[in-house]
């Protein structure tokens, strides 16, 4: 068959569902091919970036690659974004370019640039297709790469002339593989630090989200009623509700959990990521005992020097503690400071749950509303922005993968196409992505996809009129900001325009009403509220004060 339709067929054997994407004339052949499959959906989309963004989400959220796909030159080098914060936010993703013909790559030729190269630094693998002959090992090893611990994204390339060559290969049937697991004697050792310890701590990380992991994870906690504190990716690892939920980690200012670690003797990451937070926050005096579980061994780091790493599958590794639990008995643990600072972070996140300020609307309000209106298994994505670090601190969850937020690349732009893809993936869940003003406009044409696909999704907006992150940096280091301000587009002529319902909403006491009519319209909506961020400042001053211990 041709190449390009035997590469298709590859596809198809992987259980691929979707490809996000702009084509070129580079993959014309490779999109008349895809065209004729039955069990792969082509979503035309109106930028790159919010292909990619499309194809991280539903990495993310099934655990199975989706395609992303561009052509040669700019097309590709548009991708990068989106593929470099799939990548380090462990989502398997495919990512597919087309390229020149291959008897003018060695010469300066128009658009054409190493593609390949300018990957290689933001996917696990990337590589070109040199001889249709092996596409089916390429596509295999492809994605058997990206699912791969930790997962990530891949990149393949197809020249315009080798999609059109013939090919006597078929696809390869893929057969899955069990993870590892850790060796008995190394969790006996991590079991007999656990087993001596007085106030042990779990931080939670990215590799927690995954199904079976949270439900060990649970099961340990319920024995032990040891605390869990998550970082950002790995909200809803255990329920929010549960007392050894201990919310999450990760500001860079010193934050209630902060104490809980400080006075732990012992601290047991699981499916941690340095690329979250970073070990010198929460380890500054180099003086922890540290468990390390996970898939991978550890960045090598002097702040994270681990006294055992048990390196292996996660959940498999949890169900041996659980084992030796049962068989050993549950140790007497002093949770009496995790109490205390979980008690005080619920004041926090109720503080501001009946205000009913006008005019403007306090982060917490709104974040309290948010989790009112959504869910248990409801999805919010975060964009990347000053809400970000509220959504972090102020949002919290019952389920794994039902707060989604980009915290290892932290690319702005993420939230509208993400609530798009997160849409298709449950199309019976409410989705709802929360964007600053600056955000939000650097993907707003995916809002005529949205339409087009007739998304049920809605998306908040945060309005402040400037780099609200940027300006509350700038104040803590220097006491003032530089000109970070800009206009806004009219917001509800925005929504008419692209065919979405709008929505404005100044007072608080409106605005889990008005939530609740754009999560139950039929297709996309779109809601703005002006955003009071003089509880930066407050924050900062907040956190600054928290330097007791428990």
């Amino acid at each position: 068959m041709k190449a390009s339709d035997l590469f298709v067929k590859c596809l198809e054997e992987e259980g691929i569902e979707y490809i996000f994407g702009v084509p070129g004339e580079e993959n014309a052949d490779f999109m008349m091919s895809l065209e004729k499959s039955s069990s792969i959906r082509f979503v035309l989309t109106r930028h790159e970036q919010g292909a990619a963004f499309m194809a991280e989400i539903y990495g993310r959220l099934t655990g199975t690659p989706a395609g992303c796909l561009g052509t040669l030159g700019p097309g590709a080098s548009n991708l990068i974004t989106g593929v470099a914060d799939g990548n380090m936010d462990r989502a398997p993703m495919l990512v597919l370019t087309g390229q020149g013909s291959t008897d003018r790559l060695h010469k300066e030729s128009h658009q054409v640039m190493d593609v390949v190269g300018m990957f290689e630094p933001v996917t696990k693998w990337a590589e070109t297709i040199r001889h249709p002959d092996t596409i089916p090992e390429v596509v295999r090893k492809a994605v058997r790469l990206a699912r791969s611990e930790k997962p990530g994204a891949v990149h393949i390339e197809l020249a315009e002339d080798l999609a059109k060559l013939d090919t006597p290969a078929v696809p390869l049937s893929p057969r899955r593989f069990r993870r590892s697991v850790p060796d008995d004697k190394i969790v006996d050792r991590a079991f007999e630090l656990l087993k001596n310890a007085r106030k042990p701590v779990i931080i939670a990380g990215n590799g927690c989200i995954r199904r079976r992991a949270s439900k060990q994870l649970r099961a340990m906690c319920e024995s032990t009623g040891i605390g869990v504190i998550s970082t950002f990716m790995a909200k809803g690892a255990v329920d929010m509700d549960a007392d050894y939920c201990l919310y999450t980690v990760g500001l860079g200012s010193k934050d209630r959990m902060n104490l809980v670690i400080d006075e732990a003797d012992l601290v047991l990451t699981l499916g941690f990521d340095m690329v979250e937070y970073h070990p010198r926050l929460w380890n500054p005096g180099k003086d922890k005992t540290i468990i390390h579980a996970d898939f991978q061994p550890t960045e090598i780091d002097e702040y994270y020097h681990p006294e055992v790493e048990v390196v292996g599958d996660l959940a498999h590794f949890l169900w041996m503690i659980n084992e030796r639990l049962a068989a050993q008995g549950v140790p007497q643990f002093d949770t009496s400071g995790q109490k205390e600072a979980r008690d005080a972070m619920t004041a926090d996140l109720e503080e501001y749950a009946d205000d009913q300020q006008e005019g403007k609307i306090r982060p917490q309000k709104a974040l309290w509303d948010c989790r009112q209106v959504l869910g248990p298994e409801d999805i919010l994505l975060s964009d990347v922005g000053a809400h970000k670090m509220w959504i972090a601190r102020h949002y919290h969850c019952h389920e794994p993968n039902t707060c989604l937020i980009p915290n290892g690349f932290c690319s702005m732009g993420f939230s509208l196409p993400g609530a798009m893809a997160a849409s298709m993936v449950y199309p019976q869940r409410k989705v709802l992505g929360i964007a600053g003003d600056a955000g939000f406009l650097m993907n707003v044409q995916e809002m005529e996809t949205a339409k087009r696909l007739n998304n049920n999704i809605t998306m908040l907006v945060w309005e402040d009129h400037e780099y609200g992150l940027i300006a509350w940096k700038q104040e803590n280091e220097f006491g003032r900001h530089t000109d970070l301000s800009f206009g806004n587009p009219d917001w509800l002529g925005l929504a008419a325009c692209f065919g979405w319902h709008g929505h404005r909403c100044e007072n608080s006491a409106d605005l889990q009403g008005v939530l609740r009519r754009a999560l139950d319209e039929d297709g996309p909506s779109l809601v703005v509220i002006p955003i009071d961020y003089a509880e930066n400042s407050l924050l900062t001053k907040k956190l600054g004060e928290i330097t007791a211990s428990l």
